[in-house]
């Protein structure tokens, strides 16, 4: 089971899925509720229950135990569904969101609220700016490493759905002040747990990965160099192998990978930082223009 992260779609996971039925799996990429074509939960919409909407999709369709991959917030999903045991057979969560500490919160907060909002006036554009190698790094930056070499149809689908999704704003405010992840003790983990994490991520960075690793201590870590947020979209090749391995029962000794990040670490949040301001800067510009186009 594939679980995409706020504001995507099942869509978000097009550039791999063929290749992980290629490998021998049973696909099941699911439109969390409020995206794509599922409906909104209604009342509070957060975390917990979300963890419980999924839950409860599962028991609906006997699939309790299913191996399931989360990317972002899909990724925080799978570690709190894995943590409450007997729903999740083995996991792979992608750059988790939600072990943000201090200053990080409100810059994780403000970024990508700004980020969104930028899409949400842009829409008008949209297709033509996601045809562009120019456009789709001025969209992406955040979120991709080499945001210019991804397919326009894969730009074009995220940046409506981020636009569409209609509780977004308030799953973003849960996400960075909501509920803090619970972690599982030591031994309760029944199943491979492993922590993918982009070296060069810039909506969770890397130093983060320790946060989870402490909650987690059953977890093992796999570092993909080449990465931003979504090893998805930046090494799909990479990330089929990981969660082929993970989910057929492979020696994770000889999957995993041990080097040292803490040189990449230290440019992490100077590389984050220039992406808060020129997504900010540019939604100033942007407003700026809105306004005076509209009372002219």
């Amino acid at each position: 089971m594939l679980i995409h992260g706020i504001g995507g779609s099942w869509r978000s996971w097009q550039l791999i899925i063929d290749a992980l039925v290629a490998g021998g799996r049973e696909v099941i990429a699911v439109d969390l509720p409020g995206h794509g074509a599922t409906p909104s939960l209604a009342g509070e919409v957060s975390i917990r229950t979300l963890a419980n909407a999924v839950t409860e999709f599962l028991e609906e369709h006997h699939l309790l135990g299913v191996d399931a991959v989360g990317s972002s917030m899909g990724a925080r999903l799978v570690l709190e569904l894995a943590r409450r045991g007997g729903v999740l057979g083995a996991v792979v969560a992608l750059d988790p969101g939600g072990f943000w500490r201090n200053w990080e919160i409100p810059f994780f907060y403000y970024s990508v609220a700004a980020s969104v909002r930028l899409v949400r006036l842009l829409q008008p554009l949209m297709q033509a700016l996601t045809h562009s190698p120019i456009g789709r790094t001025v969209l992406l930056p955040q979120f991709s490493s080499r945001p210019w070499q991804l397919p326009a149809a894969l730009a074009l689908d995220e940046m409506r759905t981020f636009a569409a999704t209609p509780q977004f704003d308030e799953l973003l405010y849960n996400l960075a002040y909501g509920e803090m992840q619970q972690g599982a003790p030591e031994g309760s983990m029944q199943a491979p747990l492993v922590i993918g994490w982009g070296y060069h991520d810039r909506v969770c960075p890397p130093q983060q990965a320790a946060r989870v690793l402490a909650l987690f201590p059953d977890a093992r870590i796999y570092w993909f160099a080449h990465s931003g947020h979504f090893p998805q979209w930046d090494t799909p090749a990479e990330t089929v192998r990981l969660v082929l391995a993970v989910t057929g029962g492979e020696n994770l000794d000889k999957v995993l990978n041990t080097e040292n990040i803490s040189a990449k670490i230290s440019g992490s949040w100077a590389a984050a930082l220039g992406v808060g301001l020129l997504i900010a800067g540019s939604t100033w510009l942007l407003r700026r223009r809105f306004v005076l186009t509209t009372k002219h």
